[in-house]
């Protein structure tokens, strides 16, 4: 995956056809009932986010990097290659996320599926396989340790509320679940 940017930008021109054809398939049939997929889906994106998130921590900002300007660290130190590594893991992690929008489609949430949802999906595959390729580490990975931190919130927010719909009400996350993620 990592000699050619062409499989992720594959990857994400088949995301996008599959984005705008899934309406048009779904346009005649029923949603589709996927909430046990979704709980086992949600909790397993919250152990990714959270490991991430403490990878991320661990690898770097809670272990010498500086909010001032961190460069990358090209040796092949122990610590170095850690954030190689969680840096690769968060990089196959935006692949496993364009599901988020295909269980949107399959679910007839269409509103859930905006301009800014489908750019941000389509785009991270791409933009991380550069980060990854030439900059495995530095201060670009201060993004990426927050984003893990806030999709582990989010997917925890989703898996509760796929628990079951009457328990959606006393989710208090859910008008500042947008906010954070902006």
């Amino acid at each position: 995956m990592m000699n050619s940017p062409i499989p992720s930008t594959l990857i994400c021109i088949g995301y996008l056809i599959a984005v705008c054809l899934g309406p048009k398939f779904m346009a005649n049939r029923s949603p589709y009932n996927i909430r046990q997929l979704l709980l086992v889906y949600n909790v397993a994106m919250v152990a990714l986010s959270g490991y991430l998130f403490y990878e991320f921590l661990a690898a770097g900002w809670l272990n010498g990097y500086s909010l001032g300007c961190q460069p990358v660290d090209y040796s092949r130190s122990p610590t170095a290659m850690r954030m190689v590594r969680v840096c690769y893991l968060f990089f196959l992690s935006k692949f496993i996320e364009l599901f988020d929008t295909i269980f949107f489609i399959m679910k007839k949430n269409f509103h859930q599926v905006s301009v800014l949802h489908v750019l941000h999906h389509g785009i991270m595959p791409i933009s991380w396989w550069f980060g990854i390729r030439f900059v495995p580490g530095g201060f670009g990975t201060f993004h990426s340790c927050i984003n893990s931190f806030i999709h582990f919130l989010m997917y925890l927010y989703y898996g509760l509320a796929a628990l079951s719909p009457s328990f959606r009400q006393y989710l208090f996350l859910k008008k500042s679940m947008t906010w954070m993620q902006m």
